[in-house]
């Protein structure tokens, strides 16, 4: 396994389900047609219990010329764009954070996560990709059981990949829409940072920063600003609404 695939798997082990977990009889045929995009698709349900896949639709053969009856989730992973590996982990682990931080456990299964990737076809060419995943089951602990994976050219719609992340309300709960996703901020915020990050959120000052943490007000200048650097953010204002919308505060 490669090791961009190792940083997926990763994400999914740390957040998997500890037992095998069940879901209700559901028609898939109804279900894919009320939420895909228009094009080509195709659908699969992973258990990330043990990473195993079911109800796999025959049409991943004529996009991808895998064959449905033997294909394993790391086959579906190979065909992700080199370079776009290291986005769909990193929306992954957003999506994770976001639920965990943001959204209640009893709704986890009301929300469609969304966002696209360019992806390899039958005949060796990337084209974009709109993936779109439904959580099945959760385990008693609220982490991941089964999913419902539906993946639809778009390529007809758009070659460029816009990198947003959308996670759309089902039964009435609110959506998150287009949201941005800063990798190397993601990546890089310590502990110290996201707790100052928090605190300026709550409108305190430098010096009350410094008070509350123990801390020189010249380090909490030297934290902010090292924060601005991160996020690419002109000021304060900007960079409360991106982090708003990543979930980080």
């Amino acid at each position: 396994m490669t090791t961009d695939l190792q940083k997926l798997h990763n994400i999914w082990l740390e957040t998997r389900a500890h037992q095998n977990t069940d879901y209700p009889m559901i028609g898939f045929d109804n279900l894919t047609n009320a939420v895909i995009s228009t094009g080509p698709f195709y659908y699969y349900v992973i258990d990330f219990y043990d990473m195993s896949l079911s109800h796999v639709n025959g049409d991943i053969e004529g996009i991808h010329g895998l064959d449905p009856a033997v294909v394993t989730f790391n086959d579906i992973l190979l065909t992700i764009h080199p370079d776009d590996v290291d986005f769909v982990a990193n929306a992954e682990s957003f999506i994770n954070r976001f639920f965990r931080e943001r959204i209640a456990t009893e709704k986890l299964l009301s929300y469609k996560m969304n966002y696209s990737f360019r992806s390899r076809m039958k005949n060796g060419e990337y084209v974009l990709l709109n993936h779109q995943a439904i959580m099945l089951s959760i385990d008693t602990d609220g982490r991941s059981g089964k999913s419902l994976n539906i993946h639809t050219r778009i390529d007809h719609m758009s070659s460029l990949n816009t990198r947003k992340i959308s996670l759309i309300g089902l039964n009435g709960e609110p959506s998150f829409l287009n949201m941005s996703l800063p990798e190397k901020a993601l990546a890089s915020f310590s502990k110290r940072e996201i707790q100052i990050l928090k605190l300026i959120a709550e409108g305190l000052s430098n010096s009350e920063i410094a008070e509350k943490l123990f801390i020189a007000t010249i380090t909490v200048k030297k934290h902010r600003q090292n924060i601005l650097e991160k996020t690419d953010c002109k000021n304060i204002t900007q960079l409360i609404n991106q982090c708003t919308l990543q979930g980080l505060i």
